[in-house]
């Protein structure tokens, strides 16, 4: 019987364990497969010499689920070409965040976005639009960013919310 009782509790401990351990898994999944669709976006621009785009939306509503996805510079219906105008841009599928990730905020070029839709580019030579992603978890309100560097179009994590500091007139001085 105290063998018994042991293992119940040996199992209540790990089935703990294990649910205390799922909500980072979720939050470090999302950010992950956010910074691999950023990535290929990155990668396709310079491999097609194109202009890829992604585009952002916050909230769920007809037609947009809250999440994000590519747009790619080619004609929609695989007839082949460029897109010569951006409605006729072909778009991949959506990528939906967990339901209990969401954006907080995007900064595009030192705006800060909180709602609605934010389009941001890679282009050919590796370069994207200068912008960051802040995700949360709720309801632990564990915050994650993402920044997308201009230049080089490189990916950067910051655990935590993260604003970079721009350089101002007076700094070269």
């Amino acid at each position: 019987m105290i063998v018994v009782v042991i293992l119940g509790m040996l199992s209540t401990m790990v089935f703990i364990s294990i649910q205390a351990m799922l909500p980072r898994t979720r939050l470090n999944s999302a950010v992950r497969d956010l910074a691999a669709t950023l990535h290929e976006a990155r990668s396709d621009a310079i491999s097609r010499n194109a202009e890829f785009q992604v585009e952002y939306y916050f909230e769920e509503d007809e037609g947009h689920p809250r999440g994000y996805r590519v747009i790619t510079p080619f004609r929609v219906g695989g007839t082949g070409g460029l897109a010569a105008r951006d409605e006729e841009r072909m778009a991949r599928d959506w990528h939906t965040l967990p339901d209990e990730v969401r954006f907080t905020s995007i900064t595009l070029n030192g705006e800060v976005y909180d709602s609605g839709q934010v389009v941001v580019t890679f282009n050919p030579l590796g370069g994207a639009s200068d912008h960051s992603i802040s995700l949360i978890q709720d309801p632990y309100e564990r915050p994650y960013t993402i920044e997308v560097l201009a230049l080089t179009g490189l990916i950067r994590f910051h655990d935590g919310e993260f604003q970079r500091e721009y350089p101002r007139d007076s700094d070269f001085n």
